[in-house]
């Protein structure tokens, strides 16, 4: 599990050696009413990055997304050439990390969530639940609205969905609310993190002690850096370890109470390019 680095106060003599970035709500703007985003990234974020890779810093993505809903955005960022290094990628909050291209899983954390599926569905069982199934898209256990979820769905009996250990389960309730899921994960005890995709109740569960912290951590310990040389940011639920294991950990614009607090900064919304804003910052145009 990675551990929180004690926050130093802000040094303007120090550069960020790794970035990681949310994407949804940090890169990609939403779509209104939506619970999806613009899979277009703006000249200003695409601009910043490349002025961090351009100074020799690694720009890791670490998302809730499936690992094969993240390649593309790789793509979008031109994160990969022949000049450079593999990119490393945390996918799955922290559960999958993989170098990418070629597509290379490197790391990754199960565990058996039959008992906390069943516990919710106690409660919700109107609660739509998903799978990653690697590089195809999800069994679900029924369809989730379109936008939500990436590649194809393949419908499965929810016994069948949790029959084995698993990196990641989705949970996912129409008829409830963000509130009530928020309070149905205190109220179970259950580890794993709440977060907002757009408007609608999810609620992600994972191995103990696994979040894009953990998964950076692992990156971490790859390339020789540690959580001192990291600028992390982003906007959700899912990012709130992340943040406060950074040396810097940045909430954007639009993010919740919840994230901002334990934020040591907060940077434009999504919308006015918040991240570019940061990552310009450190390191400054030509």
């Amino acid at each position: 599990m990675a551990e929180a680095v004690q926050q130093p106060s802000l040094d303007p003599a120090w550069t960020p050696r790794l970035v990681a970035l949310d994407i949804d709500g940090t890169l990609l703007k939403w779509i209104e009413g939506a619970g999806a985003t613009h899979e277009e990234i703006s000249p200003a974020v695409y601009d910043a990055v490349h002025r961090a890779l351009g100074a020799g810093a690694h720009v890791v993505l670490a998302s809730g997304r499936s690992p094969h809903g993240m390649t593309g955005i790789a793509d979008l960022l031109d994160l990969h050439g022949e000049e450079r290094d593999r990119l490393w990628i945390v996918a799955s909050n922290g559960a999958v990390v993989l170098r990418y291209p070629p597509f290379e899983v490197v790391h990754e954390e199960t565990f058996d969530a039959g008992p906390a599926v069943k516990a919710i569905l106690e409660r919700h069982p109107s609660a739509l639940v998903a799978v990653e199934e690697r590089g195809v898209g999800y069994r679900v256990s029924s369809h989730f609205p379109d936008g939500e979820l990436s590649g194809d769905m393949i419908v499965t009996d929810v016994e069948d969905l949790v029959a084995g250990p698993v990196s990641r389960v989705i949970i996912r309730d129409p008829e409830s609310t963000v509130d009530e899921f928020v309070a149905l994960a205190e109220d179970l005890g259950l580890h794993g993190t709440n977060y907002v995709v757009g408007w609608t109740a999810w609620l992600d569960l994972a191995p103990v002690g696994v979040s894009k912290a953990s998964g950076l951590e692992h990156v971490c310990r790859e390339l020789g850096l540690s959580a001192d040389d990291v600028l992390a940011i982003g906007d959700g639920r899912n990012d709130i370890e992340m943040l406060q294991w950074a040396r810097r950990g940045v909430a954007m614009g639009q993010a919740i109470q919840v994230v901002i607090d334990v934020a040591d900064d907060v940077t434009g919304s999504v919308y006015d390019d918040g991240a570019a804003t940061e990552i310009n910052r450190w390191f400054s145009q030509p």
